[in-house]
């Protein structure tokens, strides 16, 4: 039995590592910022999940398996809504996602708008 909890748990922490690897590559390689965002915010939760998940697996204590559980819950909670708003508040402040020429007009009409 601790040969599977210890193969699911190297499992589970590999792909989590592989997860925020790739986010991070996927920062670094994607051309704007929305792109990027996404790319770090879907990768960045899923990753740490994974990594939480094998390490609950394998803790012993109860007290370690709570505080795991909650970081989960917070980083499940936290991590897109931070992602969010920071690519409405980006929006908001006029930066623009590579190749929208329909989404400038759309935001040149909306500030338009708003001043009569």
């Amino acid at each position: 039995m601790e040969i599977v909890i210890t193969i699911s748990s190297g499992f589970l922490l590999l792909v989590g590592s592989f997860l925020c690897i790739s986010g991070g590559i996927g920062l670094l390689r994607f051309p704007d910022f929305y792109t990027r965002m996404h790319a770090v915010g879907v990768t960045d939760t899923l990753g740490a999940g994974m990594i939480l998940a094998g390490l609950m697996i394998l803790s012993t204590d109860f007290l370690v398996f709570a505080k795991l559980v909650m970081i989960l819950l917070f980083t499940l909670l936290i991590g897109p809504t931070t992602s969010h708003v920071l690519a409405k508040a980006a929006f908001h402040n006029g930066v623009i996602p590579k190749g929208s020429n329909n989404l400038k007009q759309t935001k040149e009409k909306e500030s338009t708008s708003s001043i009569i």
